[in-house]
């Protein structure tokens, strides 16, 4: 690790106790088990506002305040929590843009934790519209703008993550496993620990902005998006972040599907009974790419916040069970006549059960289609039952893969 930026990192951890004590690195017995590794889970999701983002908002306010009295930050989660939090633990006045779409429950606790220390404007349906009248405002007021992750003393904040570890752990882990969004708080725990472990950097599938930038050389815009991992889906890695990254071995970048990840979301909740928001479970659903390469070795995954809308839930189990192959939706032909029905009924196993069904009867046709989606225990189940369902002579389309399709009807 350079002296220097180790220094600033601690000094950052230090500064930071006057908000909340070291989050957690807690050994999990169930995932150690699992992959005959020495596996913990450093807990970020019980910071005060629920992941890291506060870590690097008050490190970079703490070092401006008290010349500048207005903070300004474009965000639609994580980071308007932690400048809120910031803002009103530093009694200076912030103004937090979000846009117009973003989820009630993640404005009011924007504006629980800011209290009247803060402002919050909803601009713009989509970000860029958001971003452009965030900084619009600050070269108006002349407020200072607060990146999310382009800013060296946001890395440096978020670098208080692996300073915690190797006080926590007594030394350096073999392995960290980081999810890469913006870039704030992989390249800060790079940039501490260096050469002395390995690395596993982690993206949503749908947003591979490091990947694409260690091929480029330089950061890339890989938009569109997808957004589902809303606390790691970034369309372009920031440039600092970048600057301290550039030398990772692209080998060590994983990408995971998003409905994979619902899957870990799903299990850490009903057998650990943690809360993970999706870019939390990134890294603990990485575990399983790198299986080979942790057996015997003290791994550390950063689980980076747990600010998960409970409305969202019945999506994840939906998307959990689709990826894995325990739900699929038909579009089935079925021919109009009195017993057609219950002969396909009598097609499902003891272990399959109907989820959803949709058929109107078509005047003047001989076949109907209906939408039939079909739930079952156990994955090697649906083999059996689409045999049978072909040899009686049904016609279906398996449409579970079809995102588009997925879009109108599921």
């Amino acid at each position: 690790m350079a002296d220097d930026f180790a220094q600033k990192a601690q000094a950052a951890a230090e500064a930071l106790r006057v908000l909340f004590p070291a989050t957690p690195l807690l050994r999990n017995e169930h995932l150690s088990e699992r992959f005959g590794a020495d596996i913990w889970l450093k807990r970020e999701d019980l910071s005060p506002v629920r992941s890291y983002k506060l870590r690097g908002a008050f490190n970079a306010m703490r070092k401006v305040i008290p010349g500048q009295g207005v903070f300004v930050c474009a965000s639609a989660g994580n980071h308007a929590q932690g400048v809120a939090f910031a803002c009103s633990h530093f009694g200076v006045r912030g103004v937090i843009f979000m846009p117009v779409t973003t989820p009630q429950q993640k404005v009011q606790k924007t504006r629980i934790f800011g209290g009247d220390n803060v402002e919050i404007r909803l601009v713009g349906d989509y970000f860029d519209a958001t971003l452009a009248a965030a900084q619009n405002f600050c070269r108006d007021e002349g407020a200072h703008f607060l990146s999310p992750f382009d800013d060296e003393d946001v890395i440096e904040g978020q670098a208080s993550v692996a300073v915690e570890i190797a006080e926590q752990l007594g030394r350096v882990p073999d392995r960290v496993i980081l999810p890469v969004g913006g870039g704030g708080l992989s390249s800060g725990v790079v940039s501490y620990f260096g050469d002395t472990c390995d690395y596993t950097f982690v993206e949503p599938a749908g947003a591979p902005s490091l990947a694409r930038a260690l091929e480029a050389g330089a950061p890339v815009d890989v938009s569109p998006i997808d957004n589902f991992v809303d606390g790691a889906a970034v369309a372009k890695i920031g440039a600092r972040p970048f600057e301290r990254l550039r030398g990772m071995n692209p080998a060590d970048v994983v990408h995971l599907p998003e409905d994979r990840i619902c899957v870990t979301i799903n299990e850490m909740l009903n057998v650990e009974g943690i809360v993970l928001e999706p870019a939390g479970a990134l890294s603990i659903d990485a575990l399983g790419e790198v299986a080979d390469q942790i057996a015997g070795k003290t791994v550390v995954c950063v689980a980076s916040g747990g600010n998960f809308d409970f409305e969202r839930l019945p999506e994840v189990k939906e998307r959990a069970q689709r990826y894995s192959g325990v739900k699929k939706y038909f579009i089935l032909r079925l021919p109009q006549r009195p017993g057609a029905l219950k002969e396909f009924l009598m097609l499902l196993g003891p272990e399959d059960d109907i989820c959803r069904f949709e058929y109107l009867k078509k005047s003047a046709r001989n076949f109907g289609s209906v939408l039939i989606g079909i739930e079952t225990r156990r994955p090697e189940n649906f083999k059996p039952f689409l045999e049978q369902l072909g040899q009686s002579g049904f016609t279906y389309t398996d449409i579970t893969n079809d995102e588009t399709l997925a879009q109108f009807v599921l």
